[in-house]
């Protein structure tokens, strides 16, 4: 057999875990031309929380750091995450939305959409997906893993024949809270590789310190990819490094086509590289450190992080391990959904509210309360009507596709800054993230912002495709 093929994240997920999606576009190129030489199956670069961070915090137009990226890796596919009908953002876009983001992101180089919906109803996925096959895309679909008394292994290998029927090219195991444990990603694996046709791809977090197992319990099961990360991103709440997991399988049928020399080398980068973010304060230590709690509670290291700074804002530090008991109860009110962005974040506030007002649902967030009226999707098994009460009174509960209740809006969102468009993507720009987008806008036309093509030819030697 083959051996396995490995996606490198460090250009997008390992750096959101590790230095909250800061790492600028001209810390990337430099090093493109060996990453590009390495061997990688595909590069994940875009997506997730790395299109508002450069909008947000880097003053950098996600656009202009896809087209560069594009231009610097001329041999290894190019792979984004996106949430279904979320798009990059936190709420359902129209479908015209979804069909111009995707039509875009692979115009301007993007080979590969991985879409997920945070609770696997995959209306939420469909638009996406076929949007992706009609522009040319390979759309890989993923199963957002968590367990519960209802996630077993019959719900996913269903789950998954349904998903391929829809047209996934690829079918990816997403484990953002590192929960999937090796023997049960040994059996998992085995099972679906006897359904599916399609590629298997597996995703985990070394959040919980097992990942490395995991893999390789998969990978001997027939997984065909993995997600890993050079290892000065890698580990923490990252992925499994990359050195590692390919020394690993060496002398094994699973070894992958890799230039372990050309990796050293790419290491060598990436230390240097994390220093200087270090010194920038931009990488927390506790992020390094395993958390086995996550075993327990299933808090991805993101979320545990986003609940230390809300106590502290309500100067409650002392109630975190109160909260981290509410998780899973307030989770199981709501149907057991996976704890991946958003639901990560509603069911997180709503344990702190809870617990720091004494009285469990006294108040309730927005998000929240929209989740229970069905606007973001089906829960995994109904919500008990007392739950339903409690929160929403005698409200209806949508039960069709979400974003069946939405018009379509670009050519009204496009009226709106037209006076700030430069190219046809800044429409989609705005559509995600309206005031950061305007705020962009206005520094962008103060002629601060300029990438100077011809300066990244000569200085980082990248080349049409």
């Amino acid at each position: 057999m083959a051996g396995v093929k490995i996606t490198e994240t460090a250009l997008r997920d390992a750096h959101q875990s590790l230095i909250a999606t800061r790492m600028r576009t001209e810390d990337m190129l430099p090093i493109a031309d060996k990453m590009d030489r390495v061997g990688f199956h595909s590069l994940e670069v875009w997506g997730g929380a790395s299109f508002d961070s450069c909008l947000r915090y880097l003053n950098e137009d996600p656009w202009e750091r896809l087209r560069a990226l594009r231009k610097a890796f001329k041999n290894t596919k190019l792979q984004m995450l996106l949430r279904g009908q979320n798009l990059l953002g936190y709420k359902h876009y129209p479908d015209d939305v979804v069909e111009e983001f995707i039509k875009k992101s692979i115009e301007n180089g993007i080979d590969i959409i991985r879409i997920f919906d945070a609770l696997n109803d995959t209306r939420n996925i469909k638009k996406s997906l076929e949007a992706t096959k009609k522009y040319g895309g390979h759309a890989q679909v993923a199963i957002c893993y968590t367990t519960s008394p209802v996630h077993n292994n019959e719900y996913y290998i269903n789950l998954a024949l349904e998903m391929e029927k829809m047209g996934a090219d690829s079918i990816c195991i997403k484990d953002m809270s590192g929960i999937l444990l090796p023997y049960v990603a040994e059996e998992l694996v085995r099972e679906l590789k006897k359904k599916i046709s399609v590629p298997l791809q597996i995703h985990s977090h070394f959040t919980s310190g097992i990942a490395n197992q995991t893999y390789m319990k998969a990978i001997e099961a027939g997984a065909d990819i993995i997600d890993t990360a050079i290892s000065p991103l890698g580990m923490g709440t990252s992925q499994p490094a990359t050195e590692s997991m390919v020394a690993s399988l060496q002398g094994s049928p699973y070894y992958p086509d890799i230039d372990m020399d050309l990796l050293l080398e790419i290491t060598d980068y990436f230390k240097e590289l994390r220093e200087r973010y270090r010194e920038e304060g931009l990488l927390n230590e506790k992020v390094l450190n395993v958390d086995a709690r996550t075993l327990r509670y299933q808090v991805p290291g993101g979320m545990l992080s986003n609940l230390v700074s809300q106590l502290k804002s309500q100067g409650a530090l002392d109630k975190f391990e109160a909260v981290l008991e509410e998780i899973p109860r307030v989770r199981e009110d709501f149907g057991y959904p996976p704890l991946v962005t958003p639901m990560s974040q509603m069911v997180g506030t709503q344990a702190v509210f809870n617990v720091i007002l004494g009285e469990r649902y006294k108040m309730v967030p927005v998000e929240a309360k929209n989740y229970v009226k069905g606007l973001y999707g089906k829960p995994t098994i109904p919500l008990k009507e007392e739950i339903i009460k409690k929160i929403i009174g005698d409200e209806e509960v949508f039960d069709g596709r979400p974003a069946d209740l939405l018009e379509p809006e670009l050519d009204k969102l496009r009226e709106e800054i037209k006076e700030y468009m430069e190219q046809e993507e800044d429409v989609l720009t705005y559509a995600l993230f309206p005031k950061i987008a305007i705020d962009f806008f206005k520094y962008r036309q103060s002629k601060k912002y300029k990438i100077d093509a011809e300066l990244l030819d000569e200085e980082y030697k990248v080349y049409p495709v």
